[in-house]
């Protein structure tokens, strides 16, 4: 997966300034591209819904969905492909 060549700060650092595509494989096999970004401007506060808490996990990153409008999330080692 391109996490060989790609650290997870480099991603993110990619996402802090620009809006990316990434295309990854989903929990359920299939292949999504998402144009996301965590530009500061883009980006909207967490807005919680539930009382429910869950885990911070070191795999996944949460990400701002530009064609969505919303917060998304992706495994660092289910991408595919990122780029500009």
């Amino acid at each position: 997966m391109i996490t060989d060549t790609l650290s997870k700060s480099n991603i993110k650092n990619m996402l802090t300034t620009d809006i990316v595509n990434v295309k990854f494989k989903k929990a359920d096999g299939s292949e999504r591209l998402m144009k996301c970004t965590l530009l500061e401007g883009w980006v909207k506060e967490y807005e919680k819904k539930t009382e429910k808490t869950r885990p911070v996990s070191e795999d996944t990153l949460s990400v701002w969905d530009v064609e969505k409008d919303g917060w998304r999330s992706f495994r660092y080692d289910s991408i595919i492909e990122i780029y500009k």
